[in-house]
């Protein structure tokens, strides 16, 4: 079994491990778990892929948003162009382009890392990357992808920074990733864009996915 050591030094092994459930992308995995005061205690983890999202800037700095509906909460959400590592092997910063093309009909000529983030590590060991992607250019109507499922009725916006950033804070855009890739992108712009990682970058949380 793995064994992670905090800065204590206290190895939290893992005595024991099953997976009462396997799903279509996620998977439940049962730990139990030694603790620093000597229990044994029980963690369930949702297991999943990992998620790439999109914050792309036209020429105006508007974010292009997407309007999904999604299942778990029964209503649609303002969202960036986003989906799951789903394809094996390919690389984050690939997908995040696929994705782009997909859901937005754009390509971009210029990416950048904006920001990596754990979903909820309490629970879940889900992690998603953000990239900044500008420089954009449509694509051509009969070479885009047709979207099915709740897809077959996405809605499209250009939002200027400022305004998503207002509608974050009257409670209007409360999509996590929509969230954190609106403010991180609004600070960077007001430091110039400078200091960005370049889209290659090792990404510790999913390392298969980088480059």
């Amino acid at each position: 079994m793995t064994a992670a050591r905090s800065r204590s030094g206290h190895r939290y092994e893992v005595k024991e491990s099953s997976v009462p459930y396997r799903g279509k992308i996620i998977t439940i995995r049962r730990d139990l778990v030694a603790m620093p005061d000597g229990e044994v205690s029980q963690r369930d983890v949702v297991v999943h892929p990992g998620a790439v999202g999109v914050v792309a800037l036209d020429d105006s700095e508007r974010i292009i948003m997407v309007h999904q509906y999604r299942h778990p909460i029964r209503q649609p959400l303002w969202e960036l162009p986003a989906g799951i590592l789903d394809i094996d092997g390919e690389p984050a910063s690939v997908a995040a382009a696929r994705e782009l093309a997909e859901e937005a009909g754009l390509r971009a000529r210029t990416w950048s890392l904006l920001v990596d983030v754990f979903a909820s590590p309490g629970m879940t060991d889900e992690a998603f990357r953000v990239f900044l992607a500008r420089d954009l250019s449509e694509i051509p109507p009969e070479e885009r992808y047709v979207g099915v499922h709740e897809e077959a009725e996405m809605e499209v916006a250009r939002v200027p920074i400022d305004e998503a950033v207002t509608r974050v804070l009257d409670g209007d855009i409360t999509n996590a990733m929509a969230v954190i890739g609106i403010l991180a992108v609004a600070r960077a712009r007001d430091m110039g864009f400078a200091k960005l990682r370049t889209p290659d970058v090792p990404w510790p949380a999913r390392p298969r996915s980088s480059g």
